[in-house]
This record gives structure tokens, C-alpha cells and sequence, in this order.
């Protein structure tokens, strides 16, 4: 059986649509063991795919070839993944961003540009 790669990548899920998932090739966010390749490309077991989508890198061994897009079970049975864990990024301040740290009187409308300035003011000087 011969798969195209943009089958392939939609078959077993990385991709929503098959156009999704030429229109990645074409831009070089898929390489096939480092290099670029056409959408065209047919797929042979063994092979590797390195995607990027979004910030996440995530490594790909063909381990068997899917033609028809099925349940998220029955495509993790066609691929291996060999991606390294997801890095942490920086920490999470909520109290910074959820809530507004600088004290307004009910009813007094919105703030005024120099409102808004100090509040940002505020937010740079704690870091």
C-alpha cells in the first residue's frame, strides 16, 4: 500500500485536514529525517517526521501505514513517538494578571490614560 505524506499526517491525527497538513510540508514545518519533501512524498515504514505545531516539536516514527482517518486509539497504533517532554515554561503569576492590582471606588466609570499608565507603572516595578 502507498501513502502520501499529507495522508498520512491527517490519518493519523496530527493534522485536521489533509490541506492542513500539505500546506505544513510545503512551509518546512515537517521535515522527513531533516530534510524538506513534497506532499507527494510516499510514505515508507521506519521513516521519521519531526512537526512543529505551535511551540511544540513533536517526533515521529512511521511503525505502519494509514490511509483513512479512524479513532485516536487506532492511530497511535501507526506511529511511535519519540518527542522529548514538553519544557516548562516560566512561572505563572495570577495575582499580576487577573486581577487589577491598583484600588478604584465603585462607580467611578472607566480609568482614564493616566489611570491605565499607573497600573502599568505598578505591574513594571514589581519585577
Amino acid at each position: 500500500m502507498e501513502v502520501r505524506a499529507d495522508t498520512y499526517l491527517w490519518a493519523i491525527r496530527m493534522y485536521k485536514s489533509r490541506t492542513l497538513a500539505s500546506d505544513a510540508i510545503k512551509g518546512g514545518k515537517v521535515k522527513l529525517n531533516g530534510e524538506n519533501f513534497k506532499p507527494a512524498h510516499f510514505v515508507k515504514v521506519g521513516e521519521k517526521f519531526t512537526i512543529h505545531i505551535s511551540s511544540e516539536r513533536k517526533i515521529i516514527e512511521v511503525s505502519a501505514l494509514l490511509s483513512k482517518r479512524g479513532s485516536f486509539e487506532i492511530a497511535k497504533q501507526h506511529y511511535v513517538d519519540h518527542s522529548p517532554p514538553p519544557e516548562k515554561k516560566g512561572e505563572f503569576f495570577p495575582s499580576v494578571f487577573m486581577k487589577s492590582n491598583v484600588r478604584r471606588d465603585k462607580g467611578s466609570g472607566r480609568p482614564t490614560k493616566k489611570d491605565r499608565r499607573d497600573q502599568e507603572d505598578f505591574k513594571e516595578s514589581d519585577f
